[in-house]
């Protein structure tokens, strides 16, 4: 006759030993030592993942603010753990092994997937923590950003924010970037964009330097003023103008003064040194105070256009998709463009 499993026999049955019994402390401590050592392997995890991402110990130091022996010892203890090779080192650069490039993919993942495990749980649904790394041209995160991103610090106090200024294209993996801004053309790359708008370029002088050298009528004057610029703007001594709706034209320049930097070639054009194009929300100030007056009224200089990008990852980690969709809904009204739909 077959025995059934019933309720009343599981409940006599149950074990009755109390929590606190002396001879479950060792696998209590099994237990936390375990844990400590998941905890140890995802910080090892996301150690190694910045370090591939920047190309050296060195940079990986800089970003996760701790020693580089200290990130040397942990790769060492990983590769330990692991039974394999990760990284193949020499005195110039860093290649990661085929072990070494899965365990990368997979790590990649693995902490997405527990920022994301710890977002779904946490109290409100809404603690993002972390560091956000964001690299944007100089004249946009001098004058735009600080703005954005004290709007994301006031709703987001837990989360740190490393704000990096260059003017070059920066590829978000290999600088190890979670949001960088663009300005121009994309250009290509493993990335996720998002159109924010437009930046609009205004070409303007000084009021002192007009009462000196005369008014500009038209696209043809400018090629007898001095121009100033920073370099790489316009290829070559051509500016682009567009009048009303029609095609852009090229007009002839004559470059004086070339910078690195937006800030000198602002101070060099409000001093009456000569002529140039800068960003609006650059010159704003000083177009609404009259230290700047715009040039030419019918024409005007092509604006940039203005994406964010992330890496192409999947699934976005929480913090980045929470700080990309409030720039979206923030910048468009920061360079007086239009609003636009968040992720």
């Amino acid at each position: 006759m077959r025995k059934h499993w019933s309720s009343n026999h599981a409940a006599r049955h149950a074990d009755t030993t109390p929590l606190s019994a002396p001879w479950l402390a060792p696998t209590r401590r099994a237990l936390h030592e375990n844990g400590r050592r998941i905890v140890n392997l995802l910080e090892a995890m996301r150690i190694y993942v910045r370090v591939v991402e920047r190309g050296s110990l060195s940079g990986a130091a800089r970003d996760l603010n701790i020693g580089q022996p200290a990130v040397s010892e942990r790769i060492e203890r990983l590769e330990k753990f692991l039974g394999c090779r990760l990284l193949l080192r020499s005195a110039r650069a860093l290649m990661r092994t085929p072990e070494g490039e899965i365990f990368y993919e997979r790590s990649k993942k693995v902490l997405c997937a527990v920022e994301q495990a710890v977002a779904d749980v946490s109290s409100d649904g809404q603690i993002i923590k972390g560091t956000i790394r964001i690299a944007a041209p100089h004249c946009l995160g001098e004058t735009v950003l600080p703005d954005a991103l004290k709007r994301v610090r006031d709703d987001y106090p837990q989360l740190d924010l490393d704000l990096v200024l260059n003017d070059r294209i920066v590829d978000l993996v290999t600088e190890g970037v979670d949001i960088s801004f663009r300005v121009g053309l994309l250009g290509e790359g493993a990335f996720i964009a998002y159109r924010l708008g437009q930046v609009a370029r205004v070409l303007v002088a000084a009021p002192e330097y007009l009462a000196r050298h005369g008014p500009i009528a038209g696209p043809a004057d400018l090629i007898r003023h001095p121009f100033i610029r920073v370099k790489g703007i316009f290829g070559t001594d051509q500016l682009p103008l567009r009048h009303g709706a029609s095609v852009v034209e090229s007009t002839p320049i004559r470059t004086a003064i070339q910078t690195s930097h937006w800030r000198p070639m602002h101070e060099l054009i409000v001093s009456g040194a000569g002529i140039g194009v800068l960003e609006e929300p650059a010159c704003a100030g000083a177009l609404a105070d009259g230290r700047l007056v715009r040039l030419l009224h019918a024409y005007e200089v092509p604006p940039f256009d203005l994406n964010v990008l992330i890496q192409a990852q999947r699934p976005v980690p929480p913090r980045v998709r929470t700080v990309v969709s409030m720039l979206k809904a923030s910048i468009p009204e920061l360079i007086g463009g239009q609003r636009v739909e968040c992720v």
